[in-house]
């Protein structure tokens, strides 16, 4: 269960709306395919914010599930994988972040 957000800085958000709004289907493509998850265990936010102006104008933070076949290089490469398709949708630095959630405590009503 990739929990994906997507902040992009509201100054830059009129210009990539609409190709980032096109990505999030080829993203969520990748990252079924590459964590190995059904689509209906997705979420996906994307949230304009004021971004301050010498950090990064794009931040996406993802929460996973860990599993024994998600290794840290795996992870790793589905951040990068990741990183590239915002970059390109968005034409800018994006910064990435993964947090693994706790299985025992973790719960969602869907």
């Amino acid at each position: 269960m990739p929990n994906v957000k997507i902040y992009v800085d509201d100054a830059l958000y009129p210009d990539c709306r609409e190709r980032l709004s096109n990505a999030l289907g080829p993203i969520r493509d990748m990252l079924c395919r590459d964590l190995r998850v059904d689509a209906p265990a997705c979420q996906f936010a994307v949230i304009p914010v004021c971004a301050m102006p010498d950090l990064p104008r794009v931040n996406v933070e993802m929460q996973i599930m860990p599993k024994s076949e998600r290794s840290r290089e795996v992870v790793l490469a589905v951040c990068t994988h990741l990183r590239r398709m915002v970059q390109a949708a968005t034409d800018t630095h994006v910064a990435i972040r993964v947090m693994a959630l706790d299985p025992e405590t973790y719960i969602a009503l869907k």
